[in-house]
């Protein structure tokens, strides 16, 4: 096909919207994209950013999690929640983590809200 820009899709180029840069894989939100950065990027540098997979991210460390739950972006703590409010949903939890852990298993993923 003529006009197929990314076949696969798995990554996209993004500019780092945080002060400070990113590491890699670290979350980051661009809009309505959320990835994992592919390699550490100072800000407004554009990289790679993985869309699609499973991650060990970094969690709200008040909050358990189980296998199956939905997970949002806090783009202000640079971390998962699962408090819908006013964050952006991206994935699914893949494995269970206790409140105390630092990380959670996720795979991207944009599923529709509940009943949609």
């Amino acid at each position: 096909m003529r006009n197929m820009i990314r076949p696969e899709a798995r990554s996209i180029p993004m500019a780092v919207p945080y002060a400070g840069g990113i590491l890699s894989g670290q979350g980051m939100l661009v809009g309505a994209f959320f990835g994992v950065a592919a390699s550490d990027a100072a800000q407004n540098a554009t990289f790679e950013c993985e869309t699609r997979g499973e991650f060990d991210l970094a969690k709200d460390p008040t909050q358990a999690m189980t296998a199956g739950a939905r997970v949002f972006w806090d783009n202000t703590n640079r971390r998962l929640t699962t408090t819908a409010i006013c964050n952006f949903q991206v994935g699914i939890v893949t494995e269970a983590a206790l409140a105390a852990d630092t990380t959670v298993h996720v795979m991207l993923a944009r599923v529709p809200a509940a009943g949609a």
